[in-house]
């Protein structure tokens, strides 16, 4: 079982130096979520039919959680904004040009914004489907089971990724809470309907498609 060739990982400079920079610097999990992240995000990118440049597409995923780490996150920025600064500082130093670091760049920054990135440029629409899929589980049918076991063999979610993964999260962004401030027109609806439930961003993860995690009693997502 073995990962189609058009969602490979480059076999370029770059990309080798960018898998050596990330495993030193994140995780086993976060480096196992950016790889699949990528893969996922390659893999969509064939399934819509997309030309994207797959050494970008790389570089994105492998960064866009780097701002969780303590030696990338800064004290009042967002930890996208981290990530994204990272990168462009990274490929900066191998020569890649203004427009695709600045392409890189809003790949990251705009990860955790649904209904954005999937009208933008290939590659920022991809990492955020990499990450839809990886995290959320909200494209799972759309890749096969084979696809799937694939991407999943060469780089293990762990048993309890759901919760590991919001673990991640919370120890990288809760310093700045203030950073975390969402979509703010859904405050707007709240305001105007006492009845209005917000979307939860957990709760999504723990109920998808996705083996593995359970549904927390009490957690607001609506089901007993």
């Amino acid at each position: 079982m073995s990962i189609r060739p058009e969602a490979a990982v480059p076999d370029s400079r770059l990309a080798r130096a960018v898998t050596e920079f990330i495993r030193d610097n994140e995780t086993d999990l976060l480096f196992n979520h950016s790889s699949r992240v990528y893969h996922f995000g390659a893999l969509a990118g064939v399934h819509r039919g997309l030309t994207f440049d797959r050494e970008l597409l790389y570089a994105g995923a492998m960064f866009h959680d780097l701002g969780l780490m303590p030696d990338y996150g800064s004290a009042d920025e967002r930890f996208e904004v981290d990530g994204a600064n990272a990168a462009r500082d990274f490929l900066r130093s191998y020569g890649v040009s203004e427009a695709d670091l600045s392409t890189v760049w809003t790949a990251i920054a705009l990860h955790t914004t649904p209904g954005i990135p999937v009208h933008m440029h290939p590659v920022v629409a991809l990492v955020t489907a990499g990450v839809e899929m990886d995290v959320l589980g909200l494209t799972y049918d759309q890749y096969s089971e084979e696809e799937r076991a694939a991407v999943v063999s060469a780089f293990p979610r762990t048993p309890d990724f759901k919760d590991d993964i919001i673990q991640a999260f919370y120890d990288g962004i809760k310093h700045k809470p203030e950073t975390t401030f969402g979509n703010v027109k859904a405050d707007v609806i709240a305001d105007k309907e006492p009845g209005f439930r917000r979307g939860n961003f957990c709760n999504v993860i723990r109920n998808s498609r996705w083996p593995g995690g359970a549904h927390a009693p009490g957690c607001g997502c609506g089901q007993p």
